[in-house]
């Protein structure tokens, strides 16, 4: 009979406290993992030694990974919590806001900031006695909730610029839930139905094979046909914010089954065009974001709409425009370049578009108005103009996306670009 290796552990060991931990953190950074696996982990350890990080490492990779996409958290948590003796001081430079003029030593590895998330969580919580935190019998509290919001309405419709870490994090988990469907378009192709229109054709054919009795009737309708959905994402700086946020949506979208959509091509923009259509194919949102982030040189940078949307018009609009494309602006519009080239390009892209819906963040403001030059050079080319700022904006998207007649805040805003002077 085998021997297992014995452990070297202390009189009072944390070993199997520590796995568990460990095991919790990768359930909360999204791997599906539940107590019989830390079970088998703990055995698994017993059974293997404590002796070798390395056999360490794969005996528990072993037993908590079954997904391609879930090695990339796994290394990194497993970094932070087992092999560097500083993780705390990485997870808490990860999970710091960018700051303009302070950089990190190192740029965060993708799924890095999950791990730092998932650890963190309750890190700083003591642990409470329950005997000294038990309530009194007699005691009754009593609290008023009838002017109140409940948390997950309050996110709804919070600015994605004022979130805190924890909360952009559950924000980024309701928008992956979140589907964005679409209605097929009409198809001049059929196909075999219960119901519809007859079709005469394979009506007769089997009217032959029984030597001319028509004893059946065959019917057809028209076959679904769904577009493809084109997101055109401006990524400068002043866009840098949402500009994460609604590409952590699309990835969602582009993943989903059964959405609806033909094909779902994203392109980022600063100063220059970036197709990363290929990176959001990538099943981890951490390692998609972070390549499309690494292959987008312009990100945070300065903004070139008119030149490209010209690029667009020019190398791509051919080639994902067909079927009927839907196209997603996302942009706030501030733009330096001629108001007269950036008009010509935006006519271009919308003849070429089946809808063109313009998602602009600064609609957030109740007295937002078309003072600028480059939003009302584009305002008159788009179909619907809309808020982009919020969850709650982005359900709205969902619900009228399939609304030919929806217009959103374009007829109010051209009526009050009107009375602004040129």
């Amino acid at each position: 009979m085998a021997e297992h290796l014995p452990l070297n552990l202390p009189d009072d060991p944390r070993l199997m406290g520590n796995i568990t931990h460990f095991a919790r953190a990768l359930r909360r950074a999204g791997l599906p993992i539940g107590p019989g696996r830390v079970i088998d982990a703990i055995r698994a350890v017993e059974a293997a030694g404590f002796s070798n990080k390395r056999d360490f490492y794969w005996t528990l990779h072993a037993c908590f990974v079954n997904r391609p996409e879930h090695r990339t958290v796994f290394a990194q948590l497993f970094r932070l919590y087992w092999r560097d003796p500083r993780y705390l001081e990485h997870m808490m430079a990860a999970m710091l806001p960018a700051i303009r003029g302070v950089q990190e030593d190192r740029p965060a590895q993708a799924a890095e900031k999950r791990a730092a998330e998932a650890l963190l969580d309750g890190a700083e919580a003591p642990p409470q006695d329950d005997a000294d935190e038990a309530p009194e019998e007699d005691a009754l509290i009593e609290v008023d909730a009838s002017l109140t919001m409940s948390a997950a309405e309050r996110l709804r419709t919070l600015d994605f610029e004022q979130m805190s870490l924890a909360e952009m994090a559950q924000a980024k988990r309701m928008l992956a839930q979140l589907a964005l469907p679409i209605k097929p378009l009409p198809s001049r192709r059929s196909m075999v139905s219960n119901r519809g229109r007859i079709d005469a054709a394979r009506t007769l054919r089997s009217a032959l094979r029984a030597g001319g009795e028509m004893n059946k009737l065959a019917f057809k309708t028209p076959r679904p046909r769904y577009p493809n959905l084109v997101v055109i994402c401006d990524i400068s700086g002043s866009m840098s914010q949402y500009s994460r946020v609604i590409l952590h949506f699309l990835h969602a979208v582009a993943n989903a089954r059964g959405a609806g959509w033909a094909q779902v091509h994203a392109f980022t923009f600063g100063t220059r065009l970036t197709n990363i259509t290929r990176h959001l194919a990538t099943r981890d949102v951490d390692a998609a974001l972070a390549a499309a982030g690494a292959e987008a040189q312009d990100w945070e940078g300065g903004t070139r709409i008119g030149a490209s949307l010209a690029a667009f018009n020019r190398d791509w609009s051919r080639r994902v425009m067909g079927q009927g494309a839907v196209v997603l602006l996302i942009t706030d519009g501030l733009d330096r370049d001629a108001p007269e080239d950036l008009a010509r390009q935006m006519q271009r892209l919308h003849l070429s578009a089946r809808r063109l819906i313009w998602l602009n963040p600064l609609l957030r403001w109740d007295g937002f108005a078309p003072k600028a030059v480059g939003i009302r050079a584009m305002l008159p080319h788009v179909d619907s103009f809309r808020a982009g700022h919020s969850i709650a904006s982005l359900e709205e998207l969902a619900a009228v996306i399939s609304k030919p007649d929806d217009v959103g805040e374009k007829a109010r805003l051209m009526a009050a670009g009107q009375d602004v002077p040129s």
